[in-house]
């Protein structure tokens, strides 16, 4: 199956889209810290029962230094994003969070050429640049 990736692709923006709809409804009268380390908890048993569903828990043996050191700084990069986020949605509408949120996408895409040397192409780059200006644009006061 060629397109799989697409498949999972489509399936993380649509779970990543209702988070701060979800978040932003759910959060009135919570402690945004509080109900950030409760969905945590609740992400890790939810990847942890899926790992083990699919059989893959018994590959500790795998993990060597550099493994880990990336495994522990996405951890922390998602922790911090997901404080970020959710501290933003306790302050301002999510129509505005959202775009601001996913410049994660080009920032990405920047973090990638620079650190992984991939290279997108003329089109891609112009799609890259469209995303930010719509972040930009979607963000702006009506």
């Amino acid at each position: 199956m060629q397109n799989t990736w697409l498949f999972y692709a489509l399936g993380s923006a649509i779970f990543a889209a209702a988070i701060n709809v979800l978040a932003k409804f759910g959060m009135k009268g919570i402690d945004k810290d509080f109900a950030t380390a409760v969905r945590s908890i609740v992400q890790a048993l939810v990847v942890v029962g899926f790992a083990s569903i699919v059989g893959v828990m018994r590959n500790f043996g795998q993990l060597h230094g550099k493994a880990m050191a990336s495994i522990t700084a996405t951890g922390i990069c998602g922790a911090l994003s997901w404080i970020c986020v959710f501290r933003a949605l306790q302050l301002a509408p999510a129509v505005k969070v959202g775009p601001i949120d996913k410049l994660s996408m080009p920032l990405g895409i920047v973090l990638a050429v620079m650190f992984l040397r991939e290279s997108p192409s003329r089109v891609n780059w112009s799609g890259i640049a469209m995303m930010a200006v719509g972040a930009y644009l979607a963000a702006q006061k009506g």
